[in-house]
């Protein structure tokens, strides 16, 4: 462990919460160095949705590598590119009657959120773009400027411009009707508000302390762009793909969004890829006028087109996900239950799920609780109130018994010592 205090930077955050040497992982499970096993309700913060290493995977991408398929090629033509794009054209977009360029911008999530904006802007001329509050979209310049948290935002070192946050749903507890701010801002001369380029939005906040966004208020704020001639990008960075139920989250409210970041596990195996899907009249970029060395990830082409045969080839995946959903849900509603004084709320949709505390600190603890018996979590909200579960999507029915016993377990000890 030495050598990880002695040289890697103070700036590591995940390892000072599990403070082991993992080894190997497969499915749902990951093993340290010195054997004991860990089920995995993290899922690499939304990058594993098919779990570690899935063998439907693994074995495409070990052919690829022995036949020496170009594994580097910026934006070069390759037949692993090619067969990804044929293959999510035919299993995701012409099934949901999505008409969307694809682009390769990078391989991260803030690669996207970054890309996105900047075409928002080239195509409307506009420089503000409109984001909510508690969002999440990235840690680089552009995409802390769209970001809520105030200390990732002090990071930037910088002011951070160009962006004006808004309420998210029910951030005054259904007191104010929905958009009534923006709406007349928009409306008003004298507001003084910039003319948006684009409105940027996660339909799940996860981050932000695992916020659903409501059907009808998704449904409004696309109406309200379309009325206002400004752009919607939907940031599915991390819950698409899957994560709460249908491919793409947007889905449940029968929108369209005019562009869609989309990472995480878009490569299938954790291999860095991300896409932003740009509709056809807004694709105005001029040839390399947005770039990046490692945006043509062709070993993630290969993941990620085998993972699409393997788990979007039908509705499987999504009415699992959906069911274990609910089942988290029941165990968090059975919680809640017991607190009997509101102190402990359920939130989320299908497998990002979320325990709110009303102290500060129980949700730290009870993630700490969960590891001290071999399962990983970790929190989210602005003040780390929600402890967040998140496991893969492939999960069995008993491994997702097992965890829910450490969840009780570890949120009853916690609230035993609170008592206390």
């Amino acid at each position: 462990m030495t050598v990880f205090d002695d040289l890697e930077s103070e700036v590591r955050s995940y390892c000072r919460n599990w403070p082991v040497v993992f080894d190997t992982a497969q499915g749902a499970r990951l093993n340290d160095v010195d054997g004991r096993s860990y089920l995995d309700f993290f899922a690499g913060a939304g990058a594993l949705n098919y779990g570690h290493n899935p063998p439907q995977l693994k074995e495409p991408l070990l052919e690829y590598l022995r036949r020496d398929g170009v594994t580097h090629g910026l934006d070069m033509y390759t037949v692993a590119k090619g067969e990804f794009l044929h293959t999510f054209e035919e299993l995701v977009l012409r099934p949901r009657g999505l008409d969307y360029k694809v682009q390769f911008p990078g391989p991260t999530g803030a690669n996207t959120v970054e890309s996105a904006l900047k075409l928002a802007r080239k195509i409307t001329g506009r420089e503000s773009v409109i984001n909510f509050t508690n969002a999440f979209h990235g840690m680089t310049l552009g995409a802390l400027s769209v970001t809520g948290n105030s200390m990732k935002r002090g990071g930037a070192g910088i002011p951070l411009v160009h962006a004006t946050p808004m309420p998210f749903d029910n951030y005054f507890d259904g007191t104010v009707p929905d958009f009534l701010w923006l709406d007349r801002l928009l409306g008003d001369a004298g507001s003084g508000l910039n003319e948006p380029a684009a409105v940027i939005v996660e339909t799940v906040q996860g981050e932000g302390g695992i916020n659903p966004a409501r059907v009808e208020w998704l449904q409004g704020l696309a109406d309200l762009c379309h009325r206002h001639e400004i752009l919607l990008i939907v940031d599915d960075v991390q819950m698409g793909v899957g994560r709460t139920g249908p491919f793409f989250s947007f889905e449940i409210a029968g929108i369209q969004p005019d562009i869609v970041c989309l990472s995480k596990s878009i490569s299938g195996y954790g291999l860095p890829m991300a896409l932003t899907l740009i509709k056809p009249e807004y694709d105005q970029w001029g040839p390399g006028e947005h770039n990046g060395t490692f945006r043509g990830n062709n070993l993630a082409f290969v993941t990620a087109a085998a993972a699409l045969r393997e788990f979007w080839s039908d509705d499987v995946m999504e009415r699992s996900t959906l069911a274990k959903g609910e089942r988290i849900h029941d165990t968090l509603e059975e919680l809640a239950g017991t607190a009997r004084d509101g102190t402990l709320v359920p939130k989320g949709r299908g497998l990002a799920r979320g325990l709110c505390f009303a102290q500060p600190g129980l949700a730290a603890k009870t993630c700490a609780a969960a590891f001290e018996r071999g399962l990983l979590m970790e929190t989210a909200g602005p003040s780390d109130e929600v402890m967040k579960i998140m496991p893969p999507l492939t999960i069995t029915d008993a491994e997702l018994e097992e965890g829910l016993t450490v969840v009780r377990e570890s949120v009853g000890a916690t609230l035993e010592g609170a008592a206390a």
